[in-house]
């Protein structure tokens, strides 16, 4: 009996004797497999054969020997590598060509080394230091100031103002009330402790008040209504014998017709219409 056959599943030329290639459990002689599965070298544009190393990057292949730099030639085998527009460089060449360099150090900052960016400037991770500690400031807050960074806590010894109320620096923003600087936060009216920020008030004995615990402390009482009357909240008001009234207020007692503009008659503490007056 003949022995049992072992050929190219393609070609169907025997493989015995000769040097052959398994792939999904099927044999191929190395001229059909090349030809059927080997991927083309993007360098050479020829097949990767079974003798060559495919050596593979994003879904695109080299011999060992095509893949190299695109700018000095050197081989990239077993080194590191960056691409750039398709291309492949050496770190050397994309540094050269393409990588941002230190504003301290004036060096170029290697491709994969720790970096820190800041308005169109770039530092290494280590050069990027507090203009009064001189400590690298990585990744913690920073403040600029002119043409140097600082450190949060050397900007609030070197420049921050301090809040009158808290003695706590003053970083961003604030206000100045009396020539003092206050936080925003900080700045409180002094009677009901409401945040006066943005918010109409005013000042007695240089304490700041909202306008409605001013009205409560010090203003005076409409003698119609008892309410506070305060000329900082627009209101218009009639006065007569050290006695005030809302203007909306000064009205007859007995008939309520407004008095504002119109003769008017006192009786004790009330005051009438002329009219009403005379029926009395």
């Amino acid at each position: 009996m003949s022995s049992e056959r072992f050929d190219c599943h393609y070609c169907k030329d025997s493989l015995l004797g000769k040097k052959y290639i398994m792939k999904e459990d099927t044999q191929y002689c190395t001229k059909c497999y090349e030809n059927l599965f080997a991927n083309c070298c993007e360098e050479c544009s020829l097949p990767i054969g079974c003798n060559c190393k495919d050596l593979s990057y994003k879904d695109r292949h080299w011999h060992e020997q095509c893949f190299k730099c695109a700018n000095c030639s050197r081989s990239l085998a077993e080194k590191a590598f960056a691409a750039k527009d398709n291309l492949l460089l050496c770190t050397e060449c994309y540094a050269h060509d393409y990588s941002s360099k230190c504003s301290t150090c004036k060096k170029t900052i290697m491709p994969g080394s720790r970096k820190m960016e800041y308005k169109g400037n770039s530092w290494h991770e280590t050069c990027f230091l507090c203009h009064r500690c001189q400590q690298p400031i990585g990744t913690k807050s920073f403040i600029p100031k002119d043409t140097g960074y600082f450190c949060v806590p050397c900007f609030e010894k070197q420049f921050a103002y301090q809040c009158c109320a808290c003695k706590k620096a003053i970083t961003t923003g604030g206000v100045t009330y009396q020539d003092k600087p206050w936080h925003r936060e900080c700045f409180l009216c002094i009677g009901c402790k409401k945040q006066l920020s943005g918010q109409r008030f005013t000042s007695r004995e240089n304490y700041p008040y909202c306008l409605e615990c001013f009205s409560n402390l010090y203003a005076k009482k409409c003698v119609g209504c008892t309410r506070p009357i305060t000329s900082l909240a627009g209101a218009k008001y009639i006065s007569f014998e050290e006695r005030q009234w809302h203007s909306e207020c000064f009205t007859c007692l007995q008939c309520s017709v407004s008095l504002v503009g119109r003769g008017f008659l006192t009786q004790r503490d009330n005051i009438l219409c002329t009219d009403c007056g005379r029926e009395k």
